[in-house]
């Protein structure tokens, strides 16, 4: 294994790559936290279709993603392996991310059809790209505390995307969109994908890939999947994976319509009046002229304004968990707090379950507290996944990065997509309706259980899955000095 030996990375580097994460969350934050509410709510298709739509491209683009982890694997020019797919899939990228948000006037079908394509043809483009930038991240250095340390960078990236998404897309869709939540979101899209096209380009121009198989290395594909079914961490990596993604499509996609549904209309007003809402929106209206915040003087806007909010709050305990991240797995490793405060950010999902519906500043400080706790989280498994991609060269004395990394993106594929199928399917069983203002005892309960026990469950298994990881922190100090040397 040739190598670079100059394993540090510069800041500029890591923040060049890390660009990429935040060029890729502005459309993965918003197909987790608003494509069920976009399809059912905006785009007025049935919610047993949106589920059919979300299952389908899902598990087309999970499919997908594993034969591109061999075609990344093999591919070979002057820039490397995985930077030339970021830059080739850049602009494609962009145009799909405001097709699937765009709301052509067509028939029932006809819009069910076009939901489904464009769906299907962006999860597709989203694996040719960020299968290959995620391994890029496997081969940019071995050191493993750099590796954490670009870990930390790039999910940093990725908490400004959530924070720019669940904070303010909504409103701004709105805003820009004078009421009009569907012209809004065109218009927020297509900023989104002129941004993300830029990032690409960045990423694609400040990085190295440093870690490269001999050129002698000729592994059929059929030995790259025994590699796989053998490979023991790879195989709970995944289904760590997907537990995960559902647990956060679920949360991501159902916080809306808690907001809007569950918790008490009259509470959230009064919520926003303590902290200085109003007068927060007369400045901006001072600043852009009031015809654009005229949707936030209506009462019904509070469940909009509070899950900004809130949504706020939780992302910035989520930036400050991240940076905590680094130090605690370079002492305990990398598996160990991963589970253990997994396990937290569980506990804080389940008491949201026992709350009032007036309880809205204890949601406040739960979901800051959940966002904390899990923040840690963040950076480790993606680090984790570039672990396994070791272990499996010290193993086998060959390496295929792209295809390790292809269990990260197959099962984010699978959960985001069963994550939204399932909140979606969930809705139409217990009877929600998005044409009526009031939801039944029924809906209102499915509601609940979708951002509470239901994900918080799934934490736990995710977090037993990892009883049975065996890469700890000696076994990492291992491999790593066992690979250095090798590569020598």
């Amino acid at each position: 294994m040739n190598s670079d030996q100059t394993q540090k990375l510069s800041v500029l580097e890591k923040i060049g790559y890390s660009l990429g994460d935040l060029a890729a969350n502005l459309i993965f934050q918003t197909l987790m936290a608003f494509l069920a509410f976009f399809y059912t709510d905006i785009y007025k298709i049935p919610a047993s279709q949106a589920s059919l739509v979300m299952l389908t491209g899902g598990f087309v683009g999970a499919i997908f993603n594993l034969a591109m982890g061999a075609i990344a694997d093999r591919t070979n020019t002057k820039w490397g392996k995985f930077r030339p797919w970021v830059l080739w899939t850049a602009i494609p990228f962009g145009i799909l991310s405001l097709m699937a948000f765009s709301t052509p006037d067509l028939a029932d079908n006809g819009k069910f059809l076009y939901a489904l394509a464009t769906y299907i043809l962006l999860v597709v483009i989203y694996s040719a790209n960020n299968l290959p930038y995620s391994a890029l991240s496997g081969v940019m250095t071995g050191d493993m505390k750099e590796r954490n340390s670009l870990s930390s960078y790039r999910f940093v990236a990725v908490m400004l995307a959530q924070f720019i998404i669940q904070v303010i897309l909504l409103p701004a869709a709105i805003a820009v969109g004078h009421g009009n939540k569907a012209a809004g979101f065109e218009k927020v899209m297509l900023v989104f994908a002129i941004t993300g096209v830029l990032c690409f380009l960045v990423t694609f121009f400040t990085t190295k890939e440093r870690i490269t198989p001999p050129i002698t290395q000729k592994t059929p594909i059929k030995d790259d999947l025994s590699d796989l079914i053998h490979n023991r961490p790879w195989l709970i990596m995944l289904a760590l994976t997907i537990l995960v993604f559902i647990t956060l499509a679920l949360k991501g996609g159902m916080n809306i319509y808690f907001f809007r549904y569950y918790l008490s209309e009259a509470s959230q007003v009064a919520f926003l009046d303590s902290i200085g809402f109003k007068s927060f929106i007369a400045q901006l209206s001072s600043i852009f002229g009031e015809a654009a915040f005229t949707e936030f003087s209506q009462s019904n806007s509070a469940p909009y304004a509070v899950s900004s909010v809130v949504n706020a709050a939780s992302t910035i305990a989520m930036i400050t968990g991240i940076f905590f991240s680094k130090p605690l797995a370079d002492r305990f490793g990398k598996r160990n707090i991963f589970s253990f405060f997994l396990v937290l950010s569980a506990l804080c999902l389940f008491s949201l379950y026992v709350l009032s519906q007036e309880a809205i500043t204890a949601v406040f400080f739960i979901q800051t507290l959940h966002g904390l706790l899990y923040g840690v989280t963040i950076p480790l498994l993606w680090a984790m996944i570039a672990d396994v991609a070791d272990y499996s060269e010290w193993k086998n004395n060959r390496r295929a990065t792209a295809i390790i990394f292809s269990a990260m993106i197959f099962g984010l594929k699978v959960g985001l997509s069963l994550g939204g199928a399932i909140a979606t399917s969930m809705l139409s069983l217990f009877g929600y309706n998005a044409e009526s203002s009031q939801q039944t005892a029924s809906a209102v309960q499915g509601i609940k259980l979708l951002v509470s026990v239901i994900p918080g469950s799934i934490f736990i298994l995710g977090a037993s899955l990892l009883l049975g990881y065996i890469i700890d922190k000696s076994l990492e100090i291992t491999i790593e000095a066992a690979l250095k040397e090798r590569r020598k």
